[in-house]
């Protein structure tokens, strides 16, 4: 037990002492802060040159409605969904301004009238449009299906302008509707409005035995924030454990694994190996929790800090740790190089990132009976227990409990198949091992 310590204090020392550990450690929450302050700095930065559309009417009833909301939003400060920001002459322009030109509709083909915007459009001149809208003859007709509102242009990554154009034209399409309906619009409006539902927890109970009302909810934090610790276990496992391969490897080809077996056995060597990494992963997390629960609580969301589920989150990150980082460390001196590592190391990739494929399913299901079975399955469990304990409102704690004990029985059965291809292949030179070859030591010894 002695020599796994001293492995074990070695491989850790070793890690955390570097360069490269630093700049892992920091450079992440460096990254996606950083990303975020980008976005919100490059939020408005954008094209504010006039965006210029034609609009060919057929019906002769909806181009003054456009025309109309286009100049109140062309007006407006931004707050009202216009393209200023700021008030009075601090006003600063962060939108471009939707100018609409109305094309009168002729005896023509209205393809050949289409083909002529269409190549007013392909010169691509700032002073000319950049897009045109057909309107339908009959498109305020509810029973009539073949007059459609078709936008074109040449830019079909930029919609701002077609979204923009549902609002004013399907509003005037419903007051020409209720117009020759004889309706009062104002009336049908008042009588289909809509009811928000809101999103709400449960009535409680506090400690001095008064009823709490409920709470509104907050859908995005509560799939989030059990998607963001998925996340962080799934990027520990691969920085602390993936590098077992490139360890194991170079000790194997530079023959400094045949100075260390003098005085080691291979069992407690990898024992120790794996520890060191545990140490490594612990020291990783410990970092980024205590960071992300003092930033949390600095925006005011504390309340969104999982804290029931850390130490929870904590045992299946070390055990998702040994069980990765031994099969790791079978990759690692079971080939010669790491071209050869390659092809072994995929599939434990794809092992470890498979609970990937079915998280948004058990985030908005966490007890049903899918997400139970999925978690009880000893690699994906880590990941997938800890996501269903994230949501509200949990899991019973005999399903952890259970999922901690299959997962302890995986990796011991991960680290008692490694400890023996490790002690065959550590010592192997040359040509690497085919997985049928490690199954043989595997069963054999």
């Amino acid at each position: 037990m002695r020599k796994v310590i001293v492995v074990a204090m070695r491989e850790y020392q070793a890690a955390v002492k570097t360069k490269a550990f630093l700049i892992t450690l920091i450079a992440m929450p460096l990254i996606w802060g950083g990303s975020i302050v980008v976005q919100l700095a490059l939020r408005n930065k954008v094209d504010v040159n006039d965006k210029r559309v034609a609009v060919l009417d057929y019906s002769g009833q909806i181009y003054a409605a456009i025309e109309a909301e286009a100049k109140a939003r062309n007006e407006a400060d931004i707050e009202n969904e216009g393209i200023f920001e700021g008030v009075g002459d601090a006003r600063r322009q962060v939108k471009p301004r939707y100018l609409f030109e109305q094309v009168q509709p002729s005896d023509a083909d209205p393809v050949r009238a289409a083909l002529a915007l269409s190549q007013r459009v392909r010169k691509n001149d700032p002073n000319d449009i950049m897009a045109f809208v057909v309107i339908g003859a009959e498109v305020v007709d509810a029973d009539v299906k073949g007059a459609p509102v078709n936008y074109h242009s040449n830019s079909p990554t930029y919609d701002d302008i077609q979204n923009w154009l549902r609002k004013p034209i399907n509003a005037r399409i419903r007051e020409l509707r209720l117009a020759s309906a004889h309706l009062d619009a104002t009336l049908v409006n008042s009588i289909t409005s809509a009811r928000p539902v809101a999103n709400l927890g449960l009535v409680s109970v506090d400690e001095a035995g008064q009823i709490k009302a409920a709470e509104e909810t907050n859908e995005l934090a509560n799939i989030f924030v059990p998607m963001g610790l998925m996340m962080l276990m799934l990027m520990v496992v691969m920085v602390g454990a993936s590098p077992l391969v490139q360890s194991v490897l170079e000790e194997k080809t530079l023959r400094i694994a045949e100075v260390l077996l003098g005085s080691v056995e291979p069992f407690p060597l990898m024992m120790g190996k794996l520890l060191g990494m545990v140490g490594v992963s612990l020291t990783i997390v410990t970092f980024y929790l205590v960071g992300a629960f003092f930033a949390i609580r600095q925006a005011g969301y504390a309340q969104f800090f999982p804290a029931h589920v850390i130490w929870w989150f904590v045992v299946f990150q070390a055990l998702a740790v040994l069980m990765y980082g031994a099969l790791f460390v079978a990759v690692g001196a079971a080939v010669s190089d790491m071209k050869e590592a390659q092809s072994l190391i995929t599939p434990v990739m794809v092992i470890a990132v498979a609970p990937m494929f079915v998280w948004i399913n058990v985030v908005k299901e966490p007890t049903s009976s899918f997400s139970m079975m999925l978690s009880f399955i000893p690699p994906a469990t880590p990941m997938l227990m800890v996501l269903r304990q994230a949501v509200p409102p949990g899991i019973p704690a005999w399903q952890p409990a259970v999922g901690i004990g299959l997962v302890l029985l995986a990796t011991i059965a991960c680290v008692f198949a490694a400890g023996r291809i490790f002690r065959v292949g550590i010592l192997m030179q040359g040509k690497g091992a085919k997985f049928g070859e490690m199954m043989r030591w595997v069963i054999r010894g």
